[in-house]
């Protein structure tokens, strides 16, 4: 059977690692149980220069290795390619993950030492050329949902892989294969709740897979039914998202049984205190199932004893045997509900990520989620009153920001008395927001896509700008003063930008007629 090495590309390096790769995790499982051997370098745990990926490729003689991942890992994993086919060439290389997904024939061009790549999900892909490999098949022309290299070097999009609905035939991720103990759970607490700061055994759980929503901002990776395959100018098959006026959506979810069987397997076999579901968003599956999906899950989370004792009204006792598991997740402002959220902070829920974007009715319409300010400012409140933290992420920098739709967070801000400092609106690859925007995204790059996609980041900087009415100074500057709550500022900085650039109303107009968007008046 196939020997196969996964390289954990190096991701937030600015940060301490805290995730155990997921994805990564449930692939290795998979090829486990197919039979074959296995092995993990997790460079984003290490640390270690490199200058170390030479002895790794050289540690075994491998007949796979793969890595991937999202965008903002991409400088990582052109490293891990190239340092694959100089040091290991008699290794199939493989890559997949949304950074080439989102851009298969343009990733392959620019990566040489990519060999075959896994286009969208990749559980029933993988093992299907790790089998090819093994056989000594070398032309993968045959299996659906990869873009490979024919003969002269062009690549070519195989037909589109169907995603796997049964979500409960996946194994366990395989998290022994991970350095838990000398990275991961020292690394446990997250700034999210007071219960997940004191997280001393946390992992991570993915409990579904799409999401109903239709942000212009997001790209599902390829796994949430939203990806077209298409004729390019070309003449070439390129991949799709989310076209205009057509979004299909595929919603999938393990059973609640799986769910908390996974939870106990986690307990009993590493002790978790903590787990993190990673799920797009936690109430559409709830909302999909009318609401029987999460109950589900608290009911046999309670029944189960997993409800920490704190949650039944009982007292913490330090190294109990029956100490539960504080869980987090993530939410919709228009998805939630009082009762649920009552249900789940008693099951041991303690932090909802809200993706509230803007408190500005002007910016929330151009999005396409669907949520208002007032659907935000309740879901604030009736989590709150649940006893779960609502975790704030917000935007500036959208297509049609202007100074007004900057002081309707402020506002809200100082009301709800929250502090928040906003990411920066980016186009990722693969967004609808990329597409339209395109053009300028390599204006800023001097027709270098590239260059984009090395530098973009996980938007708590500056990449490309797609403001119509700000420059990335500017929205360096005006961040700053939000997170200050400096009105004062901003209304004089308001009077300047108008001597030069007129009325900021013209750049909202534009973003409207960019992003192909009717406003009423």
């Amino acid at each position: 059977m196939a020997k196969v090495l996964f390289v954990n590309p190096v991701v937030r390096a600015e940060s301490v690692p805290k995730h155990v790769p997921y994805g990564i995790a449930l692939l290795a499982a998979i090829a486990i149980k197919n039979g074959h051997q296995v092995q993990v370098f997790d460079h984003n745990a290490w640390r270690m220069g490199d200058e170390v990926l030479k002895d790794v490729m050289q540690a075994d003689k491998w007949d796979v290795i793969a890595a991937g991942g999202i965008t903002t890992a991409y400088g990582s994993l052109k490293t891990i390619y190239k340092a694959a086919k100089t040091h290991a060439p008699q290794a199939v290389t493989i890559a997949g993950g949304g950074f080439l997904t989102s851009m298969p024939h343009d990733i392959m061009k620019f990566n040489p030492a990519i060999d075959v790549g896994v286009v969208g999900e990749a559980f029933l892909t993988f093992p299907e050329l790790l089998a090819a490999i093994d056989s000594g098949i070398k032309d993968f022309s045959g299996i659906d949902g990869v873009v490979c290299r024919d003969a002269s070097g062009e690549t070519t999009l195989t037909a589109k892989r169907q995603l796997l609905m049964d979500l409960d035939s996946l194994p366990y991720p395989a998290w022994e294969l991970f350095p838990l103990e000398e990275v991961y759970f020292p690394n446990s607490s997250t700034l999210l709740s007071e219960e997940s700061m004191g997280a001393k055994r946390r992992l991570d759980m993915n409990a579904s897979y799409g999401c109903n929503l239709i942000c212009r901002f997001c790209f599902h990776l390829g796994i949430a039914g939203d990806m077209s395959y298409v004729e390019g100018e070309s003449g070439k098959t390129n991949v799709l998202f989310d076209a205009p006026k057509h979004h299909p959506r595929s919603i999938r979810y393990h059973s609640p049984r799986y769910i908390v069987d996974m939870a106990h397997y986690m307990v009993d076999r590493f002790n978790v205190d903590f787990i993190a579901f990673l799920d797009e968003n936690l109430m559409t599956m709830n909302t999909y199932t009318r609401g029987r999906w999460l109950n589900e899950i608290c009911d046999l989370w309670i029944a189960e004893g997993l409800q920490p004792p704190e949650r039944r009204g009982e007292k913490h006792v330090e190294g109990s045997t029956n100490a539960g598991v504080f869980w987090g997740g993530t939410s919709h402002a228009s998805l939630a509900n009082p009762e649920i959220l009552k249900k789940m902070a008693k099951a041991g829920c303690s932090y909802l990520d809200y993706g509230w974007e803007s408190f500005s009715p002007q910016i929330l319409k151009t999005i396409g989620k669907g949520a208002t300010p007032e659907n935000n400012v309740q879901s604030y409140h009736w989590t709150m009153d649940a006893g779960i933290r609502p975790i704030p992420n917000q935007m500036i920098g959208f297509p049609t920001e202007d100074f007004d739709s900057l002081r309707d967070s402020m506002k809200m801000w100082k009301k709800l008395g929250i502090v928040c400092k906003p990411f920066f609106a980016t186009p990722y690859p693969g967004c609808e927001w990329f597409h339209t925007y395109k053009d300028k995204i390599l204006e800023q790059y001097d027709g270098d896509l590239e260059g984009f996609i090395l530098d973009v980041g996980d938007a708590t900087e500056v990449t490309a700008t797609i403001c119509e009415n700000f420059d990335p100074v500017e929205l360096y500057g005006l961040r700053e003063l939000m997170i200050r709550g400096d009105f004062k500022r901003i209304d004089e900085y308001e009077k300047k930008w108008r001597d030069v650039n007129g009325d900021p109303k013209a750049g909202v107009e534009a973003g409207h007629k960019r992003l192909g968007i009717r406003v009423r008046s």
